[in-house]
């Protein structure tokens, strides 16, 4: 047994002095992924710095039609609301397509952003990983990479990130809200997460002892009509082998509003720019949605054992865009 400290705090303030005061602590909210780590000797706190008091777990339309969710807001909840299912459908989707209920009930809208990878050679300390140890190098470049990273990795890692929730929130336009020494600070969730490039131990943006305060959905993809779909090697709770989320609208048969995100491929949510750019202002037909997602997916340098996720991608990007084509008209 590793012993550690226990601090409950109940406010992002004395959150801040807790984690600066304790040198090696980590936050702990629902801990669906922290205490998994911590099992396996991935994750070694000296202190849990507990967040799950904090006054951070509702959801608040604020004047201008934006949505905030708060960090606390537990999974179930924030799929259930009514105003996540009517307003931005595709993250309610995205929410019940991870994990069970049972973690669900638990895990958090800040932890589930900040969950680290499923890789195998990350999850076991005896074999080599960059990202556990940085200079180890990559158990995972010539050995077990069929669930692994087709675009955007490096020499050093070819982990993908595991969030459905996190797709979803990049095709949303959605702005993450922190919290740190340095007091208060907002990010986009596309610049949230990182690439591994040569520095695959750090999976996002935060500076140390920053917090996940809230979310923020903007209006002007309110009520766009939206979807995800998700490819996984079982119908029950397993991670994706690849998923799209989208937001489209169409007036007068072009396309005139587009947000797509793929899962499953990337170290991060994967913003799909380049299809973006090919799609907004062109007609919403079958050919244009195959040219712009294959401009997308020329980028991917798939590896000998995970090719088959670029025609996967490719066929739930394209099956989802073909089904909200026909109700994509404005408000």
């Amino acid at each position: 047994m590793r012993s550690f400290d226990y601090v409950r705090v109940h406010t992002p303030e004395e959150a801040v002095e807790a984690f600066a005061a304790r040198p090696g602590a980590h936050y702990l909210a629902g801990g669906t992924n922290l205490v998994d780590l911590m099992k396996l000797g991935v994750e070694q706190p000296t202190a849990l710095i507990d967040v799950s008091r904090l006054p951070l777990d509702r959801l608040e339309q604020l004047p201008d039609g934006a949505l905030r969710i708060g960090a606390s807001v537990r999974n179930s909840d924030l799929a259930a609301h009514p105003l996540v299912r009517d307003r931005y459908p595709v993250l309610s989707q995205a929410l019940l397509a991870g994990a069970s209920g049972q973690l669900r009930n638990v895990a958090t809208t800040g932890g589930n952003l900040l969950q680290r990878t499923r890789c195998g050679y990350f999850q076991d300390p005896g074999k080599p990983c960059n990202k556990r140890e940085p200079g180890s190098g990559c158990g995972a470049l010539d050995g077990v990479h069929r669930d692994h990273a087709v675009l955007g990795h490096s020499p050093h890692c070819i982990a993908t990130n595991p969030s459905d929730m996190a797709v979803a929130l990049a095709a949303l336009d959605a702005r993450v809200e922190l919290y740190g020494p340095e007091g208060a600070r907002t990010l986009d969730l596309t610049d949230f997460h990182r690439l591994p490039e040569d520095h695959p131990e750090r999976d996002t943006e935060l500076r140390p002892g920053e917090l996940i305060t809230g979310v923020l959905l903007p209006a002007a993809t309110a009520g766009a009509p939206s979807a995800y779909r998700k490819a996984r090697d079982r119908a029950s709770y397993a991670f994706a082998l690849a998923s799209v989320a989208v937001v489209l609208r169409v007036a007068g048969e072009l396309v005139t509003q587009v947000g797509l995100a793929f899962g499953g491929l990337a170290h991060r949510p994967w913003r799909a720019r380049v299809a973006e750019a090919a799609l907004l202002g062109e007609a919403a037909t079958p050919a244009v949605f195959a040219s712009a997602v294959d401009l997308e997916l020329a980028a991917a340098r798939p590896l000998p054992d995970n090719a088959y996720k670029v025609p996967l991608a490719r066929n739930l990007a394209l099956d989802v865009l073909a089904r909200l084509a026909p109700a994509a008209v404005p408000l």
